[in-house]
């Protein structure tokens, strides 16, 4: 005999996923529902919405981290419950954290001794660790100035208009005055000179950028030092130097091992770096170094027991994963020098190749360094056209690839630039194959007519064409309405779409 069961519309074991009513409703998007739906609905429907991100490896804006190995990805999730700040709980990855910390400190030439251990700590990326590191410069600058009987009111940080927001954030959220070098055309970081000259008895440090944000550039640390070295001489000031070296922290040591930028320059006395860039780790770390114990004052530092034992800890926040630290240790012992190094010139080497894809187009200026990050930022040498570079960032979008167009700072404003980021997932053939289609868009715009201009028209330019926001009538040049502009620019673009319409139906 068969047996058979009858099951009622509300068994959602019988239906697929897209079957059922949970696709076919529209969920609460600003208040939690009332009841509950299957888990498969749940990851299907949240699985459709992220698949209109873009994808992460064809992000050129981005410097962080978009693979890794799959061992490595195992050790993230099987890590992904550990609350870090539980060190009683989880020595052992309190253990890899302080390992990071001195293998980074020795990378970046810390003064230490055969069995000294170094003062850093590990943050989530290099905005906690530049609060860090700015918190520790105010609270010595106060302590100093207090000792001499001087004011401690009014503090201030010196650095280059280029600097990420990061900056402007540790100075707004703890009163800091922010004193910025502006850029200048083709000079587009600090310029050392200029910096020291804005330091005063307030200046709590200046900032120098190993690897602007902007074009990949790095800063001449080295030349900061030693101009600050002669006004601190001459000034009885004791100003120091801290070194953003989110990006190329984990670039120069390998590629440039003899530059000048680290803890052998003496008033360097704090770096930070971003594990999640070049540190080949995933979003979520970054990690800070002073030189010393002296340079971090002990009464930032925080000594917890609730958990178990006496944990010090300075950070801004209490709680966070474990599972990047793990991936930190993961990429340092299983790369090594040598594989840090191999993946380095790799990203190198694909940068020059997209670099000279770009200038044998000979349509662009390349405002980007051959040594800093391996990064290509450029911009368009002619554009009397009207077509600029967010049109071409706008129209590559349609190709998959996410590249950013931006305006430099004060005083280069004026200046746009594309900027695209090689990372370790970059390969020869995507390089290759982005000069292919930035070369499609270039023919594209090309393909289109010029954009209206505020230039007084040219003789014969009004014969179907757009002659702009002015117009001569009886000898004078008359400003025309905005409506007027606005119709002239519908009509115009109509007639060029019907055209190229009935140019596709023709049979050739």
């Amino acid at each position: 005999m068969v047996l058979s069961k009858n099951f009622s519309q509300s068994d959602v074991s019988m239906h697929s996923t897209f079957a059922s009513r949970y696709v076919r409703e529209s969920l609460p998007r600003y208040k939690m529902p009332e009841k509950s739906i299957p888990k498969e609905a749940a990851f299907q429907i949240i699985n459709d919405e992220l698949m209109l991100d873009g994808k992460p490896r064809l992000n050129l804006a981005s410097f962080v981290t978009t693979w890794m190995e799959p061992e490595c990805d195992k050790l993230i999730m099987d890590s992904i419950n550990k609350n870090y700040v539980d060190m009683d709980e989880y020595p052992v990855t309190t253990e890899l954290q302080n390992r990071c910390v001195n293998m980074i400190a020795h990378l970046f030439n810390a003064p230490l001794g055969e069995s000294e251990v170094a003062v850093g700590v590990g943050t989530v990326g290099s905005s906690e660790a530049i609060m860090l590191a700015g918190l520790a410069f105010k609270r010595k600058w106060q302590n100093r100035r207090k000792a001499e009987g001087k004011p401690c009111d009014k503090p201030n940080i010196v650095t280059g208009a280029n600097v990420q927001v990061c900056w402007e954030k540790f100075a707004r959220y703890f009163e800091v005055e922010l004193k910025e070098v502006k850029l200048s055309e083709n000079y587009y970081v600090m310029d050392p000179a200029k910096a020291v000259e804005m330091v005063d008895e307030n200046t709590i440090c200046v900032a120098a950028i190993l690897g602007s944000t902007l074009n990949g550039e790095f800063e001449d640390v080295k030349l900061l030092n030693d101009l600050l070295l002669e006004k601190n001489k001459i000034t009885g000031w004791d100003t120091s130097i801290h070194v953003d070296a989110a990006s190329g922290g984990f670039i120069a040591p390998f590629l440039w091992p003899e530059l000048e930028w680290d803890f052998r320059l003496p008033l360097v006395k704090s770096i930070n770096v971003s594990g999640h860039k070049y540190g080949l780790v995933y979003a979520g770390v970054g990690w800070v170094i002073w030189r010393s114990k002296e340079d971090l004052p002990e009464e930032l530092i925080f000594h917890i027991n609730y958990l178990g034992t006496d944990q010090p800890t300075f950070t801004l926040n209490f709680s966070k994963g474990s599972s990047q630290i793990i991936a930190q240790y993961y990429q340092l012992i299983r790369l090594g020098y040598e594989g840090y190094r191999n993946v380095m010139d790799n990203c190198h080497e694909n940068a020059m190749v997209l670099k000279e894809g770009l200038e044998k187009t000979g349509r662009f200026k390349i405002v980007s360094k051959d040594n800093g990050v391996p990064l290509v930022a450029f911009s368009l040498k002619d554009k009397s056209r009207g077509h600029g570079e967010f049109e071409i960032s706008e129209t590559l979008r349609r190709f998959g690839w996410i590249v950013p167009a931006y305006t430099m700072p004060a005083d280069a404003k004026h200046i746009t630039v594309l900027r695209v980021v090689i990372r370790e997932d970059f390969s020869r053939t995507l390089a290759e194959r982005l000069v292919l289609d930035i070369t499609k868009v270039l023919h594209e715009l090309d393909a289109l007519p010029a954009k209206p201009s505020s230039k007084k028209p040219v003789n014969g330019e009004e014969n179907g064409k757009i002659s702009g926001s002015l117009e001569e009538k009886n000898g004078t040049v008359v400003k025309k309405t905005a409506m007027e502009t606005q119709r002239e620019i519908t009509a115009y673009w109509k007639n060029f779409v019907m055209a190229k319409k009935s140019d596709k139906n023709k049979i050739c």
